[in-house]
């Protein structure tokens, strides 16, 4: 059997793109740190089952990535500062593992950021 693990993704902001289900509803929610500033402030976050955490986390983290545009270390940072603090500490090192995988994928291909 298959263990399931929530874990809280961040995702960005389009109110243009948003629509409103009248029946829809959210038995979880999550919320940035109060001190995330900048490119981030404006995303929001979705709990998210997963059966497989390290590959969800990691497409979450390219998504934000590519979407975002991160463009240094700082903002990267803060990414990964976001991601330790929506999830809890049973997923530290799954998030930890998947950035490493993407800082190793991007310096063997095209780098991510400069």
């Amino acid at each position: 059997m298959e263990s399931k693990s929530s874990s809280k993704r961040m995702m960005i902001r389009d109110n243009k793109r948003r629509k409103r289900r009248s029946n829809a509803r959210v038995s979880f929610s999550a919320k940035l740190p109060d001190d995330v500033c900048g490119i981030f402030a404006d995303s929001i976050c979705a709990v998210k089952y997963s059966t497989n955490p390290f590959l969800e986390i990691r497409e979450s983290i390219i998504e934000m990535i590519k979407n975002i545009g991160i463009q240094d270390w700082k903002e990267m940072e803060e990414l990964i500062y976001c991601y330790i603090f929506l999830n809890s500490s049973d997923l530290h090192n799954v998030i930890q593992d998947a950035f490493l995988s993407i800082f190793l994928d991007s310096s063997k291909n095209s780098p991510i950021m400069n």
